[in-house]
């Protein structure tokens, strides 16, 4: 596998990652919200609210800063 592939599955991973933690946190703190986690049902509610093309959209950007922010100090402290 030749270098830059490499790269691109790091990014593609970490960028992942990123997201994944930012729905992790918004569906957690919508299933809790209001003490709703009592019955089964608020789950998939969460799921739902949560979601959105607003929040898609959110979370990618916020990936990619993140992953542009920490590709940044890896170059500073790699030098």
């Amino acid at each position: 596998m030749s270098k830059t592939s490499k790269r691109i599955l790091r990014a593609i991973a970490e960028v992942g990652f990123i997201v994944f933690l930012f729905y992790t946190n918004l569906v957690m703190g919508e299933f809790t919200r209001a003490h709703r986690a009592q019955t089964p049902q608020p789950f998939l509610s969460a799921l739902v609210d949560v979601f959105t093309t607003t929040n898609a959209i959110i979370a990618f950007v916020a990936a990619l800063v993140g992953y542009v922010v920490i590709e940044i100090i890896r170059a500073y402290l790699n030098d």
